[in-house]
């Protein structure tokens, strides 16, 4: 509270000088103060433009005045994590977070931190959510509807309330309203998904006739939300899903395959002929391309799907980005040699991948910009080494701190630096290894062959992958 108190005066002071000699009200301020903070500086965006790297002091905080306002979402970046925050002319808004709980810590204070709050409140109960909603998607189609709509109608009967007790401007509402309008289409979207029926055909069949008719009012290129997460998640569902109709047409699958190279052609299809906005475009393109490639074991599929993705994409920056990832993936494959990169260990000592894989070895990462992962995975890895002790189980910190950090981290959640490295080069090892997602886990065999180049601890086949490798 001290903290906020002293940047509300400090804030007061500016505009109290500075406020009588602006030509115009066109600007904000924005600062707050980073705990456990990643890395010395914020960037500030808006949409995809930085507006500028502002630098923390000495004590982690900062504050950043943005002149010539265009208001709108805006997106505050510290290390890998993100959020979004709306700013109009003469907002101060002021927050403090903890990077070890980035949202969950996230506070706004000050002029325009209402607006905010009601924002970060909503995303947060989102992602609570989406787990229930995941559950309702095994009901029947009318009686998953029923549910759905019961929890739009709370959502808007919130909205109203929070409109009549405090002064909303134009902006903020046709955001929030967005907010409502894009969690319960997408909530329509993945039904068909996430629903435990296997035949997806008979599934599209027996929904109701009016189930997706909101689609006829989708704008598919709209400019205002080209750069807002809830309207590109939207977007990945349905065309997912709208992909998933065009593929049963020609498919002869009993079963259908999300990952099927068909069927992810078809999507990348659709995007191309339906979506005539670049930003857009290219952004759903590589999105989906991404999680293909990263989820893929075929090299030959991997191959097709790049070349059907460059064709479509305008962005040379993702072009390159996705070559690199793709040819590294595939340098991958089942039956490769685990490259031998340069390791450090918690003695300070370099040694080569290579040279401490002598036994059946699952290789995981982690970062301190995903808490939540360390926490968990660790967790889970202790739970594995007691259950196959024949596993050597290797993880690396993919950051590029040093050995300080990572080693304060782990002693200070109780957890052993026994097998816990990190890179000698991170960048280069993070590419070399096409580390994406972070739960990427890589399984070696005795004899450092590849068994499997992109697997997750976490996942209810990565016990039977074990045993797999045990006993071969």
């Amino acid at each position: 509270m001290k903290l906020h108190v002293s940047i509300i005066l400090v804030l007061l002071t500016l505009l109290g000088c500075k406020g009588k000699s602006e030509t115009g009200y066109n600007y904000a301020y924005i600062g707050g103060e980073i705990i456990n903070p990643t890395a010395d500086y914020v960037v500030l965006l808006k949409s995809e433009t930085t507006i500028d790297t502002i630098k923390l002091d000495n004590r982690n905080r900062f504050l950043y005045k943005v002149f010539d306002l265009e208001e709108g979402l805006y997106s505050f970046r510290h290390g890998y994590e993100y959020q979004m925050i709306l700013l109009e002319p003469q907002d101060s808004i002021l927050f403090r977070l903890n990077t070890l709980d980035f949202d969950e810590s996230l506070v706004f204070t000050g002029k325009g931190a209402k607006k905010n709050n009601y924002l970060i409140n909503e995303f947060l109960e989102n992602e609570i959510e989406e787990k229930y909603i995941f559950k309702l998607c095994q009901l029947t189609p009318t009686i998953y509807q029923n549910h759905i709509d019961s929890l739009r109608t709370l959502k808007v009967k919130k909205f109203k309330k929070f409109k009549n007790k405090y002064e909303t401007s134009p902006l903020f509402e046709k955001i929030a309203q967005a907010n409502i309008d894009y969690d319960y289409y997408s909530s329509k979207e993945i039904y068909p998904f996430v629903h435990y029926g296997k035949n997806k055909e008979a599934i599209l069949k027996s929904l109701p006739k009016d189930f997706y008719s909101y689609r006829k009012n989708i704008n598919y290129n709209n400019d205002l939300s080209i750069h807002y997460y809830k309207y590109n998640k939207f977007l990945r569902y349905s065309f997912s899903n709208i992909s998933l109709k065009e593929h049963n047409n020609h498919s002869n699958d009993k079963h259908f395959n999300r990952y099927s190279l068909c069927y992810n052609l078809d999507r990348l299809k659709l995007i191309d002929s339906l979506i005539t906005n670049t930003s857009i475009k290219d952004g759903l393109l590589y999105d989906l391309t991404m999680n293909y490639v990263s989820k893929n074991k075929n090299v030959e599929n991997n191959n097709v799907i790049l070349k059907s993705y460059l064709s479509k994409t305008k962005s040379e920056k993702r072009k390159n980005k996705m070559i690199s990832f793709t040819n590294s993936l595939n340098e991958l494959k089942m039956g490769s040699n685990i490259p031998n990169i340069t390791l450090v260990n918690h003695e300070n000592v370099e040694v080569a991948m290579g040279s401490i894989v002598d036994a059946p070895s699952v290789i995981s990462f982690w970062s301190h910009t995903y808490h939540d992962h360390f926490r968990d995975s660790h967790k889970e890895l202790k739970k594995l080494k007691i259950k196959y002790p024949e596993v050597i189980f290797i993880t690396i910190n993919i950051d590029d701190y040093g050995l300080d950090k990572p080693e304060k981290s782990l002693k200070r959640n109780r957890f052993s630096c026994k097998n816990e490295y990190v890179f000698k080069n991170p960048k280069e090892a993070a590419k070399t290894l096409a580390i994406h997602p972070i739960t990427k886990a890589i399984i070696v065999d005795k004899n450092k062959k590849i068994v499997n180049n992109n697997t997750n601890i976490f996942s209810v086949k990565f016990e039977k992958q074990l045993l797999g490798l045990i006993n071969q």
